[in-house]
């Protein structure tokens, strides 16, 4: 594959892209007072404990308390490994990098949250995904600590292997490395890029990995309640650590200190890599260089033409996001079924993308354009399936519903691209919509009917957006002219333009 990792990285903003084939595909971005906090490790105290949500709220320190659900409590080594060994080795081996499966967060039977934790409680947690919108984060008490290879269960006795390594006889080596390196009673994830990872890699990581896990404890003794007691890596080591692998062409850096950070990070992590890391010397910014910025601006619209000449729409709510699929231009050749059929595979893989590039979570519907023949959606379903698999989150999909539609979910850790860059209109308060011209018009005529009678003014002075005037005193004279003979009143329009277009003021005359 063709792929760069470009970093910008500037005082005030680092911002990273992935490109494969010319593309962009993934895009971070971290400013110093919006650092990211999943990862983050801290002494907790539960302030409300809530039965009948089976959570409970803990805080952390930070703005928002945290939320912390009955599964992600662990407090009972020994029921915990009950559950795991009765998860079955499939699935506990079939796991996705930094993650404990999800089968090891099923609840504890007969234990409730009131059973497992009490308001003032003390309480080491993780950040695993970040504050969004008007939600906290949501905290875990499994603690995961990341490595270059290996991902740290220091609460779990169990080994799992990254399910995108394929191969058995790779597996089996690493389970039985992993098994005879690790202390007893300790947990550990294989991760993807360990596929080719030597019996050393291994060893080291899982000796830094150790030491980390010890040092946190001994500060956790340390500290007081509501206080972080680790920080993860920043963006950009991170994504070093989690992205840069043998796949990756080139990993380019514009700014001097960051690319030495980056050199040194790689010599400890990963040495064989270090001649994938280069500088660049371009007076031309990075971005603009790799025509990134404009990719980022289409990232942003709403509607994303095809290239066939149809198009999708993304619309996007606090609980899930619509995508919506239109023919467009596009008029095929032969019959409807087929030009259908074509735009629908087309937008499959543009959906697919724009998921990944955009970050979008949580519950997605897709309304494809509506098939009749069975083996067209069949095949249509299958090619989302497979344009989802370059994508790194966890993704459920459903076929196609009784209605044509597709529902499906991903997982997500943090604001999705738009929340990132963009905030709600401050004119529409994010509504996307504003009330007519004319709606505004006939608004104003039923708020002044409504008080003539009781005013014995003759002249009404109205103050309104210039938009709206305009409308009044073209489109509207006829109108306005019958009520002032109905209201027995004369009415003088005034134009605003600093005034918001749905506002407007209301003047009575009460003087003969």
């Amino acid at each position: 594959m063709a792929s760069d990792l470009v970093i910008n990285a500037t005082p005030y903003e680092t911002r990273i892209a992935l490109i494969e084939y010319g593309n962009l595909v993934e895009f971070y971005q971290e400013r110093p007072n919006e650092r990211g906090l999943v990862g983050n490790i801290y002494l907790g105290k539960v302030v409300r404990v809530l039965p009948g949500m089976q959570a409970s709220f803990v805080d952390v320190g930070l703005e928002r308390t945290g939320f912390l659900y009955v599964d992600d409590v662990q407090v009972d080594k020994d029921d915990f490994e009950r559950r795991l060994q009765s998860c079955g080795d499939d699935n506990c081996c079939s796991v996705s990098d930094q993650e404990p499966p999800e089968s090891l967060l099923r609840r504890i039977p007969g234990k409730g949250i009131a059973d497992l934790l009490k308001e003032g409680q003390e309480l080491l947690v993780q950040i695993c995904k970040e504050p969004i919108g008007t939600k906290g984060a949501r905290l875990t008490c499994h603690i995961t600590l990341p490595c270059r290879n290996l991902v740290f269960m220091p609460r779990t006795d169990h080994i799992g292997i990254s399910r995108k390594i394929e191969d058995e006889s790779v597996r089996r080596k690493l389970r039985t490395d992993i098994e005879e390196l690790r202390p007893a009673g300790t947990g550990f994830i294989v991760r993807t890029v360990a596929g080719n990872a030597s019996r050393e890699e291994l060893e080291a990581d899982m000796e830094f990995l150790l030491h980390l896990w010890s040092e946190i404890q001994d500060f956790a003794e340390k500290s007081s309640m509501m206080s972080l007691v680790h920080e993860d890596l920043d963006i950009i080591l991170r994504v070093v650590r989690d992205i840069f692998s043998p796949d990756i062409d080139r990993l380019v850096v514009d700014d001097r200190m960051t690319y030495n950070r980056v050199l040194k990070f790689v010599d400890t992590f990963a040495p064989h890599l270090r001649e994938k890391v280069h500088f660049c010397e371009d007076e031309q910014p990075i971005f603009e260089l790799y025509g990134i910025e404009t990719d980022i601006s289409r990232a942003l619209d709403k509607k994303i033409w095809l290239r066939c000449g149809g198009y999708i729409i993304i619309e996007s709510t606090e609980a899930l996001t619509v995508i919506d699929v239109n023919t467009g231009r596009y008029v095929g050749k032969r019959d409807l079924e087929e030009t259908i059929f074509k735009t629908n595979m087309e937008a499959a893989k543009e959906i697919a993308y724009q998921l990944r590039l955009r970050n979008i979570g949580g519950i997605i519907i897709i309304d494809f354009i509506d098939m009749e023949d069975h083996a067209n959606r069949n095949m249509v379903f299958r090619s989302l399936n497979e344009a989802v698999k370059k994508d790194k989150s966890r993704i459920n999909i459903l076929k196609f519903s009784e209605f044509g539609l597709i529902q499906m979910t991903r997982k997500r850790n943090r604001e999705d691209l738009a929340n990132m860059m963009c905030e709600p209109c401050f004119y529409c308060h994010g509504k996307g919509m504003l009330k007519s011209e004319r709606t505004l018009c006939y608004e104003i005529f039923r708020k002044i009917s409504a008080k003539t009678g009781k005013i014995k003014g003759r002249n009404v002075t109205l103050k309104v957006h210039p938009n709206v005037a305009g409308m009044m005193l073209k489109e509207e004279t006829d109108t306005i002219h019958q009520l002032e003979t109905v209201w027995n009143k004369t009415l003088t329009i005034i134009p605003v333009k600093d005034l918001h277009q749905e506002k407007y003021e209301i003047f009575w005359d009460s003087i003969d």
